[in-house]
């Protein structure tokens, strides 16, 4: 079990977590992040993540995530189209297949769980 923490996540250093070209559509995205903290069953995740401007595609995981800077627009396939920013708190279901077109560099906080296999 990990201590109880605190940490300010704008300042926080972010590492590389290159996309397969497969799910760039658009631009030159860039996306880093780090775990901040994992289940001793490695299914649960929190972290901090975050995607400079472009349109890429993604299949989710069980995620909750609350946006702290920067601009998108998440559409979900056969499901609604998100437009989060600044403040925002948003969920995504396992296997929703989604295209984030990022309009300003988006840093989000979040929370996942992932399924059984």
């Amino acid at each position: 079990m990990t201590n109880s923490f605190a940490l300010h996540i704008p300042d926080l250093d972010l590492e590389p977590e290159p996309l397969g070209p497969d799910q760039i559509v658009s631009g030159t995205p860039e996306v880093t992040g780090k775990v901040l903290w994992e289940s001793e069953d490695g299914r649960r995740l929190h972290g901090v993540w975050q995607i400079t401007p472009g349109v890429v595609t993604d299949v989710e995981a069980d995620e909750l995530f609350v946006v702290v800077s920067g601009r998108a627009t998440v559409e979900i396939e056969g499901g609604p189209t998100l437009n989060v920013g600044p403040g925002d708190f948003a969920v995504l279901r396992e296997g929703d297949r989604t295209t984030w077109t990022v309009h300003e560099t988006l840093r989000k906080a979040y929370s996942i769980t992932l399924g059984t296999g």
